[in-house]
């Protein structure tokens, strides 16, 4: 079977080719950036000779969990074991368990 070019499957490859040529160049635009966020972003390029876009991109893969980066977890081991009686502590503790009826009402 042969398949005739016509203007209008001519126009629905190039369409379709298009479509998928912006899609693949796209680029991003980030808008809104909070005040913090851009001062935090622009200080760690500075400080780490890097460029705002390189910077933006690996906060990005991080907060997306994709950077390959493990996140530190707090590890309570060097704590564990180390609690101290404290009567004053208890006392003050105490105080906060009790019930001013005249509040609850």
């Amino acid at each position: 079977m042969m398949w005739a070019l016509t203007p209008g499957l001519l126009f629905s490859l190039l369409a379709k080719c298009a479509c998928i040529a912006y899609t693949n160049c796209m680029q991003y635009t980030i808008r809104n950036v909070p005040t913090t966020l851009d001062a935090e972003l622009r200080r760690r390029a500075l400080e780490e000779g890097k460029s705002l876009n390189e910077v933006a991109i690996e906060a990005l893969a991080r907060g997306a969990g994709i950077s390959g980066e493990r996140s530190r977890k707090r590890d309570l081991s060097d704590i564990v074991g180390t609690w101290q009686n404290d009567p004053a502590f208890d006392e003050a503790i105490a105080a906060q368990d009790t019930v001013d009826e005249d509040l609850w009402r």
